[in-house]
């Protein structure tokens, strides 16, 4: 088993852990911060020597990477999670075609980075910002996320501000994934290696 996939499925895990997150706003109003945290803690390690070091490591990645094991095990308990990884992957390309988007979406995540180093990435302040800038880039491209959930909570400034968040952490998780020779293809011809993987993270 090589190391590529030990990295591809971390990617994958943090992909999986922001938008586990997501569906949790989204229907109960709070995020689990030991979660969240490892995920948008991600979004601002933009030079990080490895795939752990962006992550923060199996441990702090094992709800991820829990969730990523039942799918391919065909025991996943929601189904809507797969389908928005899939949709993130979809955005990710599309966002990674689009330089200007790119450009701002680094831009933003320089600006916040004191403020995150200061405060905390899950700091309401932070998350804020990072919805913005989510707001402002990455949701005008397609596919778009559709989230789905309690209008209640929903139609809250600081659920929605999180949800962005997050949104961003898997988009970031996505382009790791991308950047470490994942492809869409390796969902049907590689999952041997990836359940191998996960194994070793999962002891």
């Amino acid at each position: 088993m090589s190391h590529s996939y030990d990295d591809r499925v971390l990617a994958l895990a943090g992909l999986a852990q922001a938008l586990q997150q997501v569906r949790r706003i989204a229907a109960t109003g709070q995020s689990e911060t030991p979660a969240a945290q490892p995920v948008l803690d991600a979004v601002f390690r933009i030079d990080a020597s490895d795939t752990a070091a962006v992550l923060g490591g199996a441990r702090q990645l094992e709800p991820g990477l829990r969730a990523l094991a039942d799918y391919l095990a065909n025991r996943g308990n929601d189904p809507l999670l797969p389908r928005l990884a899939l949709a993130t992957l979809q955005l990710e390309r599309r966002f990674s075609s689009q330089s200007n988007t790119l450009a701002a979406v680094g831009n933003g995540i320089e600006e916040l980075a004191p403020r995150a180093a200061e405060l905390g990435s899950t700091h309401p302040d932070v998350l804020a910002g990072l919805g913005t800038l989510y707001a402002d880039t990455i949701s005008h491209l397609r596919p778009r996320i559709m989230v789905q959930g309690n209008p209640h909570y929903l139609g809250q400034a600081g659920v929605v501000s999180e949800i962005r968040a997050l949104l961003l952490a898997a988009v970031r998780s996505a382009l790791l994934w991308r950047q470490l020779g994942g492809s869409q293809l390796q969902f049907l011809f590689a999952r041997r290696a990836m359940v191998q993987a996960l194994g070793q993270h999962l002891r």
